[in-house]
């Protein structure tokens, strides 16, 4: 077989589409809402990343959703979700909420905060198959399980990985937080998936390029990636399938 050629996709920081809305400071990865780029309409089944900053009491009101897996990570402050399915919680920095839309839903995630700014990660999944049951699930992380290492966090629908919730589509979520200089090598599931590296915090070296704070790197034909991780570096690493 024909070796592929490994391409890679450099995304600064400041080259992200966005919106300040006052109540709502966010970035855009991908297009959305009225930002419009169409070279980033998506990655493979990964829609959309949201970096997004709520103000106190603020946030998004009720509203619907269909056939999309969502995917919040909260990184400070508190978030309250209510959905048309009866759930009523509140999820925090160290926590991971997935919703799957399916036959259709509708929720509002508000900060519940009255003094303090909530910020987060919002991703969106194209899923693999329509129509499902719509469902919740909320996880707490184990401070120790993310330390100086990429913890699998979201998996696909039929793995058993007791770590990670999961999905209803072919796609893995990796976090990492790291007090050392560290190297990853990240080997992916399929050749035919893309991976997707999100810096939170820090730097993070992946062949010729270094990423900061809020870059990202999307790569194309890897079967695995060196990843040079600095200390006081948080990560997220996403393998999603280019064509499902």
């Amino acid at each position: 077989m024909e070796k592929r050629e490994t391409i890679y996709n450099y995304i600064k920081s400041d080259s992200r589409g966005g919106a300040d809305h006052g109540w709502l400071k966010a970035k855009h990865s991908f297009s959305f809402a009225n930002y419009y780029d169409p070279e980033r309409v998506h990655f493979g089944a990964l829609r959309v990343l949201n970096d997004d900053i709520v103000a106190p009491s603020e946030g998004f009101g009720k509203h619907p959703h269909d056939n999309m897996e969502i995917i919040t990570i909260p990184f400070k402050g508190e978030l309250r979700h209510e959905d048309s399915m009866g759930n009523n919680s509140v999820i925090t920095a160290g926590e991971i909420q997935v919703m799957s839309a399916g036959t259709g839903v509708f929720h509002s995630e508000m900060n519940n905060s009255t003094q303090s700014d909530v910020q987060l990660l919002q991703i969106w999944i194209f899923p693999n198959e329509k129509g499902v049951t719509p469902r919740y699930d909320q996880k707490r992380l184990n401070p120790e399980s993310v330390k100086n290492q990429l913890l699998n966090v979201i998996q696909p629908k039929g793995e058993n990985n007791p770590g990670a919730i999961w999905i209803q589509q072919k796609s893995w979520f990796y976090l990492g937080e790291f007090d050392t200089d560290s190297v990853e090598n990240y080997r992916s599931k399929s050749i035919d998936n893309g991976i997707y590296i999100f810096v939170i915090e820090g730097e993070v070296k992946v062949q010729n390029y270094l990423l900061s704070k809020r870059d990202a790197l999307a790569v194309v034909n890897a079967d695995e990636l060196r990843m040079e991780i600095t200390k006081g570096t948080k990560i997220l690493v996403m393998e999603v399938p280019l064509k499902w």
